[in-house]
């Protein structure tokens, strides 16, 4: 397909299946506008990439609806000096939305060939701010702590204890919390003292999210 047909299927994805459905942020709906989502879907879906639906990647992960992306992304007020860590890299699509509106992005993945198409995909869009690291997600990234939002791109049975302590004051961590087969988009906000308030947000379906502070398998 051609790169204008390509970016007039951005478009129409924002306009139609995100801004007409509540979200408003207008640095989310940029950042969605121009980041090209059919890079990050395997060849077999491309004709599928901007439709309003998660697509597999390989390895049993998936890349989430356009919809959830730029619900979670509005949900974190991301700054353009904030730090940011990812759990669950997935394709890399999330990283490449949140490089184009935070300062850093730390990008956590399990699966070092999930990982290293995420590096690839990445690279191609020139987001040169974002780093995948491989590793345990549910423990976080300690060397870059704190962060001013945290988010979790797999269901959760609750919110990893060392997430929450690598969150910093004032900081949003949102992620899917609640059983294997159905969860609750929670965002929390960390106040001064350390002390934490959640707000609820709808249900969602995601993979789980598996480690030492997650799933077992």
């Amino acid at each position: 397909m051609p790169e204008d047909a390509w970016e007039q299927a951005r478009r129409r994805m924002v306009e139609t299946q995100i801004e007409a459905r509540g979200v408003h942020d207008q640095r989310v709906l940029a950042a969605m506008r121009t980041i090209p989502r059919h890079i990050f879907v395997p060849k077999a879906y491309r004709d599928a990439a901007y439709a309003d639906i998660p697509l597999p990647i390989g390895q049993g992960q998936t890349i989430s609806q356009p919809y959830i992306v730029a619900v979670m992304t509005e949900l974190l007020e991301v700054s353009p000096s904030d730090r940011v860590l990812e759990v669950g890299s997935g394709s890399g699509y999330q990283a490449a939305i949140l490089g184009r509106m935070a300062g850093e992005v730390i990008s956590l993945e399990r699966i070092p060939e999930v990982a290293r198409a995420a590096e690839e995909n990445l690279r191609s869009v020139n987001a040169a701010n974002v780093r995948v690291v491989v590793g345990d997600g549910t423990e976080g990234y300690l060397e870059r702590a704190p962060y001013q939002a945290i988010i979790v791109t797999a269901a959760t049975p609750d919110v990893p204890p060392p997430l929450v302590s690598q969150l910093a004051e004032g900081g949003r961590l949102v992620a899917p919390v609640g059983a294997r087969d159905l969860q609750e988009l929670v965002r929390l906000r960390k106040g001064p003292g350390g002390a934490v308030t959640r707000t609820f947000h709808g249900g969602v379906v995601f993979v789980p999210l598996l480690g030492r502070y997650g799933w077992e398998r």
